[in-house]
Order: C-alpha cells, then sequence, then structure tokens
C-alpha cells in the first residue's frame, strides 16, 4: 500500500475537473478517455488534431511529474502478458458496451447529472468491489 496523501490527490482531482471542463467549454466535448481515444482510429478531418493533443498531454504529464519529482514512477507489474492483454481487451470491450469509460461517466457525466452514468458507476464500482473480493478472499490472493 502507498501512504495516503490528500492534498496531490485533491490537486490531482481539481486538475482533471479542470480539464474536463475546459474541454466541454472550449470544445463542447466531453473528456472521456475511450471515446477521445477512439475517435483517432480511423482519423476524421478536423477532428483528429484535438484528440491527439489531449492523449499526448496525459502522457506528457507523467513525464512532467516524473522529472519534476526526480524519481520514476514505479508501477509493479505483477501479471503476466497475457492477463494484461486480456484484461486491456475486457477493459475496451466493457467501454464499449457501457457507451463510455470510467473518465467519461464518472467525471463528466456525473457532473451532468446524467443517470445513465449514474447507473454505469454503480456498476463499475460493484463489478470492482466483486473483483477484488473474489481475487483476494474467495480465489485466496491474499492481501
Amino acid at each position: 500500500m502507498h501512504e495516503f496523501t490528500p492534498l496531490t490527490g485533491a490537486l490531482g482531482g481539481a486538475l482533471i475537473g479542470l480539464a474536463a471542463a475546459l474541454l466541454l467549454a472550449l470544445n463542447g466535448r466531453i473528456a472521456g478517455i475511450s471515446g477521445i481515444v477512439g475517435g483517432l482510429l480511423p482519423p476524421r478531418a478536423g477532428d483528429a488534431l484535438w484528440r491527439l493533443l489531449f492523449v499526448l498531454g496525459l502522457a506528457l504529464g507523467a513525464l512532467l511529474v516524473r522529472l519534476y519529482s526526480g524519481a520514476p514512477l514505479a508501477v509493479p507489474v505483477e501479471s503476466s502478458t497475457f492477463t494484461l492483454v486480456l484484461g486491456g481487451l475486457l477493459v475496451g470491450f466493457g467501454t464499449r458496451l457501457g457507451s463510455g469509460c470510467t473518465s467519461g461517466h464518472g467525471i463528466c457525466g456525473l457532473a451532468r447529472l446524467s443517470p445513465r452514468s449514474l447507473v454505469a458507476v454503480l456498476t463499475f464500482m460493484a463489478s470492482a468491489m466483486l473483483t477484488v473480493f473474489a481475487l483476494r478472499h474467495a480465489l485466496g490472493g491474499g492481501s
């Protein structure tokens, strides 16, 4: 487990909210990452630049944090390549099935008081809780 850091968490959340609000106010678009990335494949004329810049901004933001902190962003990967690929495919399937991802529904949809997004977020959270319970307790995965 990592230490609880409420100040940096609140700052990060505020920046995510600001970015989502600016994208909606200035571009009329919802900041749902799966929709933004999905719109790049295949790119549509006049629509690809802002999407590409948004995705590059995500990567550059992580790079800036690394450069500012001076420490590598250590994320331990304890799963096989097969498990990671399968998980990625399932997430992609889920975002298509749910008409959006956690950022689109959880940040933007809830802020717009969308009933569909509320149902989606409750489903995400319930699925996550059941998965953690199954892996850690029912299947004996430990910590």
